[in-house]
């Protein structure tokens, strides 16, 4: 396989991956962080992190996943690794949706329970790629660890607002 399409197949995982994650935020740039009137308005616990860390932090998950999944994609391209692959492209979605259902729609429970299929969906893409090369599982676990804390954050803000008065938008909360 020569480096030119290695290269191009890479770029587009990137492009993809970090890319659909750059125009999501964009998107939602004002539904959450300091921007967001409803998010300075959640209750939130002592250890809820910084707004400033999401973008830097989703950025290099993006990349970690985006390698993993091109490194599982040299182990015999789309046609033999179609599995790992399919899974791979179907957690996507799942993970740019929670964005607009937790920040858009304000419904933090159902932002919970999308994060629990993306977790599931996450750890099977974590096993078939592990399966394929040790190396692209291990890549995906920074990602499962930080959606495991995502849940746990998206839960606590649940609990701690779902009969927060004081904040009229979190009617879906």
């Amino acid at each position: 396989m020569s480096m030119l399409i290695q290269f191009l197949v890479l770029a587009a995982f990137l492009i993809i991956t970090v890319g659909g994650g750059a125009v999501v935020g964009i998107i939602n740039a004002k539904d959450f962080g300091d921007e967001s009137p409803w998010y300075v308005a959640l209750i939130k616990p002592s250890w809820n992190p910084p707004s400033w860390l999401f973008g830097p932090m989703w950025t290099v998950l993006y990349i970690l996943m985006s390698f993993a999944a091109w490194l599982v994609w040299r182990k015999g391209g789309f046609r033999k690794q179609w599995r790992p692959l399919t899974f791979y492209f179907v957690q996507l979605p799942f993970n740019f949706a929670w964005v607009f259902i937790f920040g858009m729609a304000h419904a933090l429970l159902l932002a919970f329970i999308e994060l629990v299929v993306l977790w599931f969906l996450m750890l099977t893409t974590a096993v078939l790629f592990g399966r394929q090369f040790l190396i692209s599982g291990l890549l995906l676990m920074p990602y499962l660890c930080w959606v495991a804390f995502a849940g746990a954050l998206n839960v606590t803000l649940w609990s701690l607002n779902r009969n927060n008065t004081s904040n009229a938008s979190c009617t879906a909360c």
